[in-house]
């Protein structure tokens, strides 16, 4: 199962401390592969995290599209918010443009908050 690890606050040190560590793992031999994305603070994950979108991506995890207006058909939505919403979850790294498709790459979602 593929998994996006999302952490929400927290400070540069921490995520040095998280590359470390998975480079020390993978120096023992150990394969290492994972996602990470960082948001500075809570209003700006739930800024580009929001209902609207989670639906989105859980259908492009089910079904990759073709073009945002396949999306926009699929989901019974406006082309222009459609848009919209892809771009955001592009720009923040939760949706990925692959092989001519949007795609959600990922099985799982997890989020960690810094307090």
């Amino acid at each position: 199962m593929s998994k996006l690890e999302v952490h929400v606050g927290g400070t540069f040190a921490g995520m040095k401390r998280r590359a470390l560590a998975a480079v020390e793992r993978a120096k023992a031999g150990e394969t290492v592969s994972e996602s990470h994305l960082s948001f500075a603070s809570l209003e700006v994950f739930t800024a580009i995290m929001t209902p609207k979108r989670l639906e989105l991506l859980r259908h492009v995890h089910r079904e990759p599209q073709a073009s945002v207006a396949a999306l926009a058909r699929a989901l019974g939505r406006d082309y222009k918010r459609v848009h919209e919403d892809v771009e955001a979850l592009t720009t923040a790294g939760l949706l990925d443009r692959q092989e001519g498709l949007l795609k959600a790459p990922y099985d799982a979602i997890r989020a960690e908050m810094v307090m």
